[in-house]
């Protein structure tokens, strides 16, 4: 896989960024993977927020790990209902 750059770990971890995707209680459905698929053709880091209270922890890292798979991206962070997925 190689490894993250600092570069890409700051900005993830930057409250500047602000999340451009949002997760509701539908989950992980198509458009959500299409959408976010579709962001990361556009910029290099997508942040996506997952709405309070529709997964706990665990599914939380079954998302994360779902959507990696799915898109090809690489997850740079995954803090509380916050993940950033990064284009390699």
């Amino acid at each position: 896989m190689g490894e993250i750059p600092n570069h890409i770990r700051r900005e993830a971890a930057s409250k500047e960024v602000k999340p451009t995707v949002r997760v509701g209680r539908s989950g992980l459905t198509e458009s959500l993977v299409e959408e976010v698929e579709g962001q990361l053709r556009q910029r290099e880091l997508v942040k996506i927020k997952v709405n309070r209270g529709v997964f706990d922890r665990e599914n939380l890292a079954v998302l994360w790990d779902a959507l990696v798979d799915r898109t090809g991206a690489v997850l740079v962070l995954s803090r509380g209902n916050v993940g950033v997925l990064w284009r390699r």
